[in-house]
């Protein structure tokens, strides 16, 4: 498939020599056809080439693109082993290069590896992203120079919004944007039914890739205008406290909040990481020396090592009750204006624009539990909230413990808000 086959859109990507580039298109734009195109002529450059394909799961990229990639591909295969999802394509220099398919939910296998190429396909999707991207993907690029294409389409206002807006402040990065209608293939017929069926929010983000919050909110409340901060305005603190949210697989949250003399709290510190033992989030927990801790009480042998090394742990209520009664207690700080997230605790943030109900029914939603997903540092945050007295308690001045420094995650500097 030459490139004058392709579509304008489809031209613009391919062409582009940006050694980072963030595609942000609605569906049916093509996506697929290009990202096994970009494989194929990296592929037949130049021979002992290690070129990877990102989907969500091994299964979506064996379903997305495995055959695209073997009919594409067709006559320039040396090997192909289907269980792997892995083929080698014959390069102009006689020897050949290594095209592999893999999921998300196996990106340790990335480890250590030199990678030339990778595509990240839904990259909205995917969980963890900024510390596998800096923990893993980066550096397989880095003794190469290798490229990177990240293709997806919106999810709310999460970490790919983020990477759209890296081209402000990284000149290796160029971002791209294509509605559906950018595919003169796809029938206009066909968008506009799709119009008239979804939502006004929902046809924006699926089709014309636009960034959208999240339906069904649960903090539909949260505005970034009005709840983040950059600088602390309040210097009067009363209490440093920290929520704890385990996790190994999922992130663990350790959430930094400082209490005000006015009942303002200031979640002024993240610490969000996946693949964190008991000893190590307790190490942690108990380095920061917190006014009093609240962690999710369904890990008792951790609460227990905290206990032993000092930590000042508090009892947090958890049951249906108490999570509907602390998402309300948190969407009320919200409506007075009375819960600030500094604007470096971006994992935080992109929970409070994702987090969501199943259903869309307002009158159902107050009735029934979100979805788990996207609640690490939320959870985190209601385990304090909920546990604090509603009258505001004895207010006793404190200060700050030294070494808060706003954030302990894998973040780029250069990202933008």
């Amino acid at each position: 498939m030459e490139i004058t086959t392709l579509t304008q859109a489809q031209k613009i990507i391919v062409e582009d020599k940006h050694r980072f580039r963030v595609v942000r298109a609605g569906r049916r734009v093509g996506k697929t056809t290009v990202a096994t195109l970009e494989m194929l002529g990296m592929a037949s450059q130049q021979s002992k080439r290690n070129i990877i394909y990102l989907a969500t799961t091994y299964q979506q990229a064996r379903d997305i693109c495995w055959a695209t990639l073997k009919s594409l591909a067709e006559n320039a295969i040396t090997k192909l082993n289907e269980s792997r999802l892995e083929v080698e394509i014959k390069s102009k220099d006689g020897g050949s290069s290594t095209i592999t398919l893999r999921g998300w939910e196996n990106i340790d296998t990335l480890r250590g590896q030199k990678v030339d190429f990778i595509i990240l396909d839904e990259v909205a999707s995917m969980k963890n992203f900024w510390e596998n991207w800096q923990e893993i993907i980066r550096p397989a690029l880095t003794d190469t120079k290798g490229q990177a294409l990240f293709i997806s389409t919106p999810k709310g206002y999460n970490h790919f919004y983020d990477l759209c807006n890296l081209e402000l402040k990284d000149l290796d990065f160029k971002s791209f944007h294509f509605s559906s209608y950018d595919n003169p293939n796809l029938p206009v017929e066909e968008i506009e039914k799709a119009k008239k069926e979804l939502t006004d929010d929902r046809f924006a983000q699926e089709y014309l890739a636009e960034f959208k919050k999240t339906e069904g909110l649960v903090y539909k409340e949260f505005q970034r205008d009005i709840h983040i901060y950059e600088k602390r305005v309040s210097d009067d603190i009363t209490d440093v406290i920290a929520g704890v949210d385990f996790g190994f697989t999922n992130p663990c949250a350790v959430i930094t909040i400082l209490k005000d003399y006015s009942g303002h709290y200031w979640i002024e510190e993240e610490w969000y990481k996946i693949m964190q033992t008991e000893a190590q989030i307790v190490e942690y927990v108990n380095s920061k020396r917190f006014n009093k801790v609240y962690p999710d009480p369904e890990n008792p042998s951790a609460i227990e090592q905290m206990r032993r090394q000092g930590v000042n742990v508090r009892e947090v209520i958890k049951n249906k009750d108490s999570i509907i009664q602390g998402i309300q207690r948190i969407r009320e700080l919200l409506k007075q204006g009375k819960l600030h997230i500094n604007k470096n605790c971006v994992n935080t943030i992109m929970e409070f624009e994702t987090y969501s109900y199943p259903d869309k029914d307002d009158m159902q939603n107050a009735k029934e539990l979100p979805i788990k997903d996207n609640d690490h540092a939320l959870d985190a945050i209601r385990y304090v909230i909920y546990m604090q007295p509603k009258d505001g308690g004895n207010i006793v001045k404190t200060h700050i413990p030294q070494g808060i420094s706003r954030i302990h995650t894998y973040i780029p500097k250069n990202i933008t808000r």
